[in-house]
């Protein structure tokens, strides 16, 4: 058997129930594209050909006109907001952050305004531009919407992500609508969904996805859509984009998970994953309580998590105490914990490598156990917790 690399490295071999975060390692790339990788590393290559063919492929599977690979699905945003700025102009391309001259605003709803591990705004004020709100958090309106924009407008961005606000919001094709109507060009961040079609069919002239998410590629994010705004996004790859740069690996990689896309058994997938849902959720029937419900993906994608809500007087230990004991245990099992004050955290099976299932649940039934017999209700101040978090950041690389 070969020895797990992350021992060699010297880092915790975690289980990964939280999902496609970046934060973790975002998926488990395709065999194809880790083939791919292999072979592209030792050759040479003109990168902007290799471009070329990454957006004939990209165009193939979104339905846009062109698309081309960069760092990051964050890294395409600024990229595509810096785009609609500047369009083809190399010289004001080369000035960016500066953007005297230019159209400078961009539009985006108040509930939208979220952190994907860095804030969403952050994304626009890297191309020298500013965010206008639009709405209230909880509830926005088409009027709201063609009010906030003005003859500044450069572009109006609107994510599709759990992180957002669920409720209450413009559905895409009235934004694209309300924009298009005022001569301004949509830019979609989907980073982590599963539909590479349907945004650019629901009027997005941009959409950027992630290649190291649901595509199991390597780190990188697509942009793709309308050819002159694609255009005028690589064109920065001279300018700001620069610093978000991919290497000939991470295209080529992106290239080979895309294709993989195609031929993948998502039936097949999906079946397995559901079969863990069930093993968790049967094997957590009788805990004193626990209450484990599947759910289903808040922006639609074709999967599903199991919720586990924590009664702290029943099961003798709060979600979030409960969750970082199995984030301490042997082996590490992270959970999705983002709405863990609620009561509950969530368990994606989506990244699981074989076996890993049963693991999990011996895991969840050794620290239900040692709650069981502890004295007192485990329940660490949840204040705590969060400056622990900030502290240990700030402690980074100790």
């Amino acid at each position: 058997m070969m020895t797990d690399i992350r021992t060699t490295l010297g880092v915790r071999p975690i289980i990964n129930v939280s999902g496609t975060m970046t934060g973790l390692g975002a998926s488990i790339v395709v065999p194809e594209a880790v083939d791919t990788i292999a072979r592209m590393l030792p050759q040479f290559v003109e990168i902007n050909d290799l471009q070329r063919r990454a957006s004939e492929v990209i165009a193939r599977l979104t339905g846009g006109e062109t698309g081309f690979v960069t760092a990051s699905c964050a890294a395409g945003i600024t990229l595509a907001i810096a785009g609609a700025m500047t369009g083809t102009d190399l010289a004001a391309i080369e000035r960016l952050p500066d953007a005297r001259g230019l159209k400078d605003e961009v539009v985006v709803l108040s509930g939208h305004l979220v952190s994907f591990g860095a804030p969403v705004e952050q994304s626009v004020r890297i191309a020298g531009a500013r965010v206008v709100p639009v709405g209230q958090v909880t509830s926005a309106y088409g009027y709201q919407l063609a009010g906030a924009i003005t003859e500044r407008t450069a572009a109006a961005l609107y994510v599709v992500s759990h992180h957002t606000v669920q409720f209450g919001q413009i559905p895409l094709d009235e934004f694209a609508a309300v924009a298009h109507e005022k001569g301004v060009p949509v830019i979609v961040d989907a980073a982590s969904e599963y539909d590479l079609k349907g945004f650019l069919a629901a009027g997005a002239d941009v959409v950027v996805y992630s290649s190291h998410k649901f595509l199991g590629g390597p780190t990188g994010g697509i942009v793709a859509g309308r050819k002159d705004l694609v255009r005028a996004a690589f064109l920065q790859n001279i300018g700001i984009g620069r610093g978000m740069k991919v290497g000939k690996e991470g295209i080529a990689g992106t290239i080979a998970a895309l294709k993989a896309w195609e031929r993948r058994d998502h039936e097949g997938i999906r079946a397995r994953e559901l079969r863990a849902l069930e093993l968790w959720k049967i094997g957590l029937a009788a805990r004193p309580g626990i209450t484990a419900t599947i759910v289903a993906d808040p922006t639609d994608n074709p999967l599903d998590r199991l919720q586990v809500n924590v009664d702290r007087e029943l099961a003798h230990i709060t979600a979030w105490d409960l969750a970082d004991a199995l984030a301490a245990g042997n082996p590490p099992v992270i959970v999705r914990d983002h709405e863990v004050e609620h009561g509950y955290f969530f368990m994606d099976p989506c990244n699981l490598h074989p076996d890993q299932e049963h693991q999990v649940l011996a895991r969840l039934n050794e620290e239900l156990d040692k709650a069981q017999q502890s004295n007192s209700i485990i329940a660490t101040p949840l204040a705590d917790r969060r400056k622990r978090r900030v502290a240990s950041l700030l402690r980074w690389p100790d």
